[in-house]
């Protein structure tokens, strides 16, 4: 391989890394926007039965999560299964 041949090469090999890094800097925009909108979390006023309460927080407990998290957990587990269908 000549001299002209070695740098039309290292040209392209260049010009493959600045797309690579164009897209990965795309990738790591996109993954950061949702992560912020992973945690910009909605409130919602939620009534409950004592007795459904008293189950949840007794799993809860079992599960090492707090209340609210047991039902961000099942609530997230049920859309996961609903979009398996």
């Amino acid at each position: 391989m000549n001299e002209d041949e070695l740098l039309l090469r290292e040209q392209r090999l260049a010009e493959r890394l600045a797309r690579i890094e164009a897209m990965e800097a795309q990738a790591a925009a996109k993954e950061r926007s949702i992560k912020e909108r992973e945690k910009a979390k909605k409130q919602v006023l939620l009534r409950l039965a004592p007795s459904l309460w008293d189950e949840i927080a007794a799993w809860a407990e079992d599960d090492f999560r707090s209340i609210n998290a047991q039902i961000e957990y099942l609530l997230t587990e049920a859309v996961r299964q609903r979009r398996k269908r």
